[in-house]
């Protein structure tokens, strides 16, 4: 098969969104395989004790922001999320984090989350979050190739607008990707989204 990215050139994550490749492709290019599935993630069972305080300020918050800018969409709706699910699992927050595997994995992760075994990485979008999994993808190939990642089986990563949450999960041992087909809304499905996020990071 025809190599989709020039060896001789170098890339980012961001150029590999800009290039509108199929996800697919971009898994294959990297001796990986993928399907899409019902993905039914692992969901943390113990209380959330401030969801209902948290669905209120996102709700009561939403009439009054513009979320016509990935950075309002950051900071209004995805760093809420994130800092319930810090509050809960205690995870480490790495905000445009960059690394480096190799000249075609590299670039900067928009948040990184890291417990005492795993690892969760969450990538925001404006928009086409169709291209945004290639991305998100990409990135967790670069994390399953990671020196410093995890001896953990399964990667998680979601890709966001900030309103539609997505997820993926690799199984490193068959170097599979499981693309899942539902999405879901914040902040009408604020508890699976926390649930799913709060698990991921979970031993």
């Amino acid at each position: 098969m025809t190599s989709l990215l020039d060896p001789q050139q170098s890339y980012t994550f961001s150029r590999i969104f800009d290039l509108k490749i199929d996800t697919e492709d971009i898994v294959l290019e990297f001796g990986y395989t993928f399907a899409r599935s019902q993905l039914q993630l692992p969901r943390y069972s113990g209380p959330i004790d401030r969801l209902a305080d948290l669905r209120f300020r996102i709700d009561s918050i939403l009439p009054y922001v513009s979320l016509s800018s990935e950075t309002s969409r950051r900071e209004v709706l995805i760093a809420q999320v994130i800092f319930e699910v810090i509050q809960i699992t205690k995870a480490q927050l790495k905000i445009e984090y960059p690394l480096k595997v190799t000249d075609r994995l590299q670039g900067v992760l928009d948040y990184l989350l890291r417990s005492e075994t795993e690892v969760l990485v969450i990538e925001a979008k404006k928009q086409d979050l169709d291209y945004g999994m290639t991305q998100l993808l990409t990135e967790m190939i670069a994390l399953d190739q990671w020196d410093r990642s995890p001896d953990q089986p399964i990667l998680i990563g979601a890709v966001t607008t900030g309103k539609i949450w997505e997820f993926a999960q690799l199984d490193r041992a068959t170097k599979h990707f499981q693309q899942g087909l539902q999405s879901y809304r914040a902040p009408d499905d604020l508890e699976d989204i926390l649930r799913i996020l709060i698990q991921a990071l979970m031993p």
